[in-house]
């Protein structure tokens, strides 16, 4: 039987690497379903310590990581596989490509939107082509995408891939000028309005994960998600 620390070397070992190949990748349809997230942080102000202030945008910053060979930057996601859930998936993303963890949202007031209590819910659903087919016709490397907001309470120093991506903390108003297609821009739009219906609440900050947990704990609270964007 193997010992507790040798379990722990194993678990540690498969999340040093990041997951290759689509033979577990999702489809819906001819759309081939994908999962991402922005990673957010509020600046610290040292007179506020929750979110209940006027100038919550002007604290939001957001993580971005770069891809090679392009001089814009991106938002960490990646194909839904089907042996995770779609938060999970985004999560897992958020790890492997921004070396970051955290805080996945759910609804606040899950009985006046018609939810379920702790349904978690993405800013929104997007259409988009995949970077290899940006230029073909009709659905060939059409995906579907599903974003969510991170909260992120820790960032790593090393993480599987950082050789190909590496981040980058801007303002979320920078993160506008800097973002390639419309969907990401919408999705912005959408984490404002999470953050501003949050500081209306008073929110206080997540605690940080705990070294040992999981990639993602699920915590409120969220905005009702976006209709479907075609870019």
């Amino acid at each position: 039987m193997a010992s507790s620390s040798a379990a722990e070397t194993v678990a540690v070992e498969t999340m040093a690497c990041a997951r290759q190949g689509r033979h577990r990748q999702r489809y819906e349809g001819c759309y081939r379903l994908v999962s991402g997230c922005i990673p957010y942080m509020l600046k610290e102000d040292e007179e506020s310590s929750c979110l209940k202030d006027d100038h919550v945008l002007d604290r939001l910053q957001v993580l971005m990581i770069s891809t090679p060979k392009r001089s814009d930057l991106i938002f960490p996601k990646g194909g839904w596989e089907d042996d995770e859930s779609v938060d999970e998936a985004a999560c897992r993303e958020a790890f492997e490509e921004a070396g970051v963890k955290g805080n996945i949202n759910v609804y606040l007031c899950f009985k006046l939107l018609g939810v379920k209590k702790d349904q978690v819910v993405p800013l929104g659903e997007w259409i988009f082509k995949s970077k290899s087919k940006q230029g073909s016709c009709g659905l060939e490397g059409a995906c579907k995408g599903f974003m969510f907001a991170l909260q992120v309470t820790e960032l790593l120093e090393s993480w599987p891939e950082q050789i190909t991506h590496g981040r980058r903390w801007v303002p979320v108003e920078e993160a506008y000028s800097l973002s390639r297609y419309d969907w990401m821009r919408e999705a912005l739009d959408k984490l404002k309005e999470q953050m501003l219906f949050g500081s209306s609440f008073g929110v206080p900050p997540s605690p940080e994960l705990p070294e040992s947990s999981n990639l993602y704990m699920v915590v409120p609270p969220s905005v009702p998600h976006g209709a479907v964007a075609f870019c």
